[in-house]
């Protein structure tokens, strides 16, 4: 009898596995590492006047010419930020979680407004406030004559913008820990004589290290690595200088696109040092509260009462500077045009038209004549610009959000099925490569790199070729967001019960139908979470959408930041500021619908969705039945 059984080699599953294997292999080599490494050499392969090889000659015009005021003034923006980021963020969490201070819950909810609004976005708002125009800038003016009008650049401006602007992460992360703390600990150093403040210095503070070190590294690399707060306030740092380089040419400057790449290096550089030593610190072991049964941390009363009243003072002092941008770009966000265009508040003309709608736009020309333009006024629904940049930047964040989303889930089912072996361990680092690099050297890797024909990765294709850079766009947008993707999908997948998994197999059930129906539906709520925050992320993105600066590309943020550069000029681009404070509340509707779907609706667990839908049933029933009676 003749054997027709097919070869071990020609079975499904070995075949998926080989070309699942080989697909990542490609995308890791041609998307990750090829374009860096291009960047890389780049830089050495320069020719001088005459046409001969020059390596050193990028590396001479660096020490020559004004690219370390560029390093020089990032490292100072980086090392300025870690100090008063830290001082104002321990500030907000200590107020609000540690100290007995009244209407607590309403300042955390001013100092948290930096979560649902962010890069262009906020800056935009406090340029609102504070520009030569802005609302402040001119009532100063008129208190104080001699004021410089634009005051409000340089350093100064960015430091004050990105100290409010970062203080996020301590909202979140630094909170979590301070709600961790056990207050037994708290107590017994109370008992002991200690008062609040060296009981904070003593006991609260050293648990708090190891987060407090993760937060001053992602606040220096953020100062590091700033863009929006820069280029918008007019402050020389490293990435604005790439950008502006990647779109010169020899004929304008010397070694324009190598200066770039070394800028980019430098960048990378200052990141891996300042990961390896985040990763050497976490391997020494955190300080941790050894008592059995942790007790809920109360809140501690500040006796002396003039610290009372200064600690009161700072806290709402505090909460007006985080609040002022918000509730101004909201209430002119409803004002007609010439209330926005002279910072003055007129409550009788609330109108809609920055959202919707259009109207004329009646002006004097240079012979002294009146010219009406119809429809010049439009708002942010009704104006091309602003509504391609939001259908643009849905488009690719979504896709590039569900596309990280689903090679994560995909690479995580691999690495606990083969854990502990070392192709499942390769496999992570991989997936963990672009954490080692800043987002613009990835970035203007792809638009060097796959600026040419001859990329046989792409079969040849120009990516960065008219409607195909929005291809290049979301294969950027989806490697930059795989390692937060991998870490948060990850550790949904610790959650699953293996002897479900077991029990699924007993069945008969496949390997693909056991992770469609049983592992999938468990670590779903986490994976739309990260798809969420990843959107949300993505959606306002400024940095990458700039690297690329392509007409075919242009994002929601870039319309957003160049929106008010020529308004009004010969009757075009007219209500630019009121689209711009409109686009500025849309964005924070969005930001914070997500954040409530997944911090608010998506943290409940199955108990507390079962009551809340009682109470809302309860609550309906007594409404229905008053309306019979």
């Amino acid at each position: 009898m003749q054997n027709t059984a097919k070869p071990s080699w020609l079975k499904p599953a070995l075949l998926a596995k080989v070309f699942g294997i080989a697909f990542f292999v490609y995308l890791f080599f041609g998307f990750m590492l090829l374009p860096c490494l291009n960047t890389l050499t780049s830089i050495f392969r320069q020719t001088d006047a005459s046409g001969n090889a020059d390596p050193l000659a990028v590396i001479r015009f660096f020490f020559a010419g004004n690219m370390p005021r560029f390093v020089w003034n990032s490292l100072k923006l980086a090392l300025f930020l870690v100090v008063t980021v830290n001082v104002v963020g321990v500030s907000i969490v200590l107020l609000t979680e540690y100290f007995d201070i009244k209407g607590a819950k309403i300042l955390r909810l001013g100092y948290m407004t930096t979560l649902i609004y962010s890069g262009v976005a906020l800056v935009t708002g406090y340029q609102f406030l504070y520009d030569n125009d802005g609302i402040l800038t001119t009532m100063m003016l008129t208190y104080f004559p001699n004021l410089d009008p634009n005051w409000f650049s340089g350093f100064n401006a960015v430091l004050f913008t990105m100290t409010f602007a970062c203080t996020s992460n301590h909202a979140l992360f630094l909170r979590n820990a301070i709600r961790g703390i056990d207050y037994n600990t708290v107590e017994a150093a109370r008992n002991l004589g200690a008062k609040p403040l060296r009981a904070l210095w003593k006991v609260v503070f050293p648990t708090l290290i190891p987060t407090m070190f993760s937060l001053t590294v992602m606040t220096f690399i953020t100062g590091l690595c700033a863009m929006s707060a820069p280029t918008l306030l007019g402050y020389d740092s490293i990435n604005p200088e790439i950008v502006r380089l990647a779109g010169s040419s020899v004929a304008d400057e010397s070694f324009p696109q190598a200066r770039a790449a070394l800028l980019s290096i430098i960048l990378a550089l200052f990141t891996i040092v300042l990961l390896t030593v985040l990763s050497a610190y976490e391997r020494k072991g955190h300080y941790l509260s050894v008592s059995k049964t942790k007790a809920r941390l109360v809140k501690q009363k500040i006796d002396n009462p003039v610290a009372n009243v200064l600690a009161h003072i700072y806290a709402y002092v505090l909460f007006i500077v985080y609040m002022t941008p918000v509730v101004m770009i909201v209430v002119f966000a409803f004002q007609n045009y010439p209330a926005i265009r002279m910072k003055t508040l007129d409550f009788s003309n609330w109108t809609l038209l920055n959202f919707f709608g259009q109207e004329d736009y009646s002006y004097m020309t240079s012979r002294g004549s009146y010219r009406t333009r119809e429809g010049a006024i439009s708002g942010l629904f009704s104006n091309d610009a602003t509504l391609g940049g939001i259908r643009t930047s849905f488009l690719l964040s979504a896709a590039a959000a569900a596309i990280a989303c689903v090679i994560v889930v995909v690479a995580c089912n691999y690495i606990f099925r083969n854990r502990g072996k070392k192709r499942s361990v390769a496999l992570e680092y991989s997936l963990l490569f672009p954490w080692l690099l800043p987002t613009i050297l990835i970035c203007y890797s792809y638009r060097t790199y796959f600026n040419s024909n001859d990329v046989w990765y792409v079969l040849g294709n120009n990516l960065y070729f008219m409607d195909n850079v929005r291809i290049l766009i979301i294969i950027a947008y989806t490697v930059v967001k795989l390692p937060f993707a991998l870490r948060m999908i990850k550790a949904s997948f610790y959650a699953i019960d293996e002897e479900l998994e077991d029990a699924a197999r007993n069945l008969g059930a496949s390997q693909l139908r056991t992770f469609l129906r049983v592992k999938l539906p468990i670590i779903l709520p986490s994976v739309l979470a990260v798809f969420a925050l990843n959107f949300n992320a993505l959606f306002t993105e400024y940095d990458m959408g700039a690297t690329f600066a392509s007409s075919y590309g242009v994002t929601y943020a870039m319309v957003i930041q160049s929106m008010c550069l020529d308004e009004g000029l010969y009757g075009f681009n007219v209500n630019a500021s009121g689209r711009r404070c409109a686009s500025t509340v849309f964005i924070m509707l969005v930001s914070g619908l997500i954040l409530y779907l997944v911090y608010g609706v998506g943290a409940r667990d199955l108990g507390d969705r079962l009551a809340l839908r009682d109470r809302r049933r309860k609550r309906w029933q007594r409404l229905t039945g008053k309306l019979k009676e």
